[in-house]
Formats: structure tokens, sequence, C-alpha cells
């Protein structure tokens, strides 16, 4: 029984976090940032990429892969249709939710 009580109080909290993120969401603008070539590269490869077939059952770890993964695949789109080359890098303008997933995986 404790353990739903607390799952019910995560649930709580992830209602006000998505009270706070729909509130603060209109306030965060995109942002410029630089990248290197060959990593703009390989975001926009991510982008290209087709993935045929369909997944099946996957653990937690998986999920989080795919979803990096999509993340990636996200930033290759805005590069490809915002993004400015020059030289050895890349300026894009991206979403705080983009440059925040991508943070997040080197944590």
């Amino acid at each position: 029984m404790e353990d739903r009580e607390q799952y019910e109080r995560y649930r709580q909290d992830r209602k006000v976090l998505a009270a706070i993120g729909a509130h603060l969401d209109p306030q965060v603008p995109r942002i410029t940032v630089r990248l290197p070539r060959s990593l703009a590269e390989s975001a926009v490869a991510a982008w290209d990429r087709e993935e045929l077939g369909r997944m099946g059952e996957e653990s937690r770890e998986e999920y989080e892969l795919r979803d990096d993964a999509a993340e990636l695949a996200l930033i290759g789109m805005a590069i490809t249709s915002r993004g400015e080359w020059g030289g050895e890098e890349v300026i894009v303008d991206l979403d705080v939710v983009q440059i925040a997933a991508s943070v997040r995986a080197v944590r």
C-alpha cells in the first residue's frame, strides 16, 4: 500500500511539473547554438535515417536509448531546416527541450 501512495504522490508531482512547463514554455524562445560540423552532420544523418520495422517490447534502458536517438534526429531536423553551415561549425536555433535532452545525455 505504501508504494501505491508513493506513486500517487509522484503522479501529483508530475501534474505540478507539467503545469510549470505549461507556464514556462511560451516564455522560452529557441536558443542559438554553435555545433562542430562533425556533430551536426551526425545529427542530420540520424534525421535522414529510415527506421524500418516495428519495435517489440523493450526494457526501460532500450526505451531511453530510442528516446535519445529521437531527440538527436529532431536536432538533425532543426539543422536541416534552419542551420547555417559555415567552416567547421553550424549555427542553429534549438528548442530548449532539445538542448536539455542533449545535456541530460551527458549526465
